[in-house]
């Protein structure tokens, strides 16, 4: 994880970020990791509302399922990067990206380490986010395969 956000922040400008935004439950440590490296605060989107003022409920649905999620301590001043650990079919991100913008947030960045198939491709299609990723893989007869491009 140190080589991994080591890499991150050297390629990476965070200079004018305000806030780490990282996606319950897998981007809570790289957030955190993050946070730690940067000194930059840090902010989880739950999966869990809190009833707190200005809360924001992001309905996503994936290949994988359907649910809420709940974002707070937010606004449209802030300057975020979002990180997430693997982005796959791009439910959760593109509901996540249309709900920031709905906000009104600068997403400065967007980092996440493993996409899968073609997850990156679907999100950067549908949002007109650009993602940074770190490795490409797929699936080949039950075992991770990294791809080339």
């Amino acid at each position: 994880m140190d080589s991994i956000m080591d890499y991150i922040v050297e390629n990476n400008d965070f200079s004018n970020v305000d806030k780490i935004v990282g996606v319950e439950s897998m981007g809570i440590p790289l957030a955190t990791a993050l946070s730690l490296k940067t000194g930059i605060p840090f902010v989880i989107i739950r999966k869990r509302s809190y009833g707190l003022e200005g809360e924001v409920a992001v309905h996503q649905q994936t290949g994988y399922g359907e649910s809420n999620l709940y974002i707070n301590s937010i606004t449209d001043k802030d300057n975020i990067v979002l990180v997430d650990d693997v982005v796959s079919t791009g439910g959760t991100m593109i509901s996540v990206l249309n709900a920031l913008d709905s906000i009104g947030v600068n997403i400065v960045n967007i980092i996440v380490p493993i996409e899968k198939d073609d997850g990156k491709k679907i999100v950067e299609s549908q949002t007109q986010h650009k993602i940074d990723t770190l490795v490409k893989i797929k699936m080949v007869d039950g075992k991770v395969t990294i791809i080339e491009d």
